[in-house]
């Protein structure tokens, strides 16, 4: 089948010379590209589910959560125990 498209300039530059490193017609190289294309398009790609595993890092002793300030303050070095 004959249709026409607009290709733009770097894309004709990189098919063109794709075509001659495959040492194919120019027409063969754009409908392979093209079948790859879609092919890509049709199956993406399956992803895996990303997983963190979570641990328990607890405080030094001496350190309590119950007031944050106080805790930022010997973290620091301001006040230490």
């Amino acid at each position: 089948m004959r249709t026409t498209l607009t290709i733009e300039d770097d894309v004709l530059d990189r098919a063109r010379a794709a075509a001659e490193h495959l040492n194919t017609s120019f027409r063969q190289g754009i409908n392979e590209a093209l079948r790859a294309g879609l092919r890509t398009i049709e199956s993406p790609a399956k992803s895996r589910p990303y997983h963190t595993h979570p641990h328990k890092m607890g405080l030094r002793q001496g350190r309590n959560l119950d007031n944050i300030q106080e805790l930022i303050a010997q973290i620091e070095g301001e006040n230490t125990p």
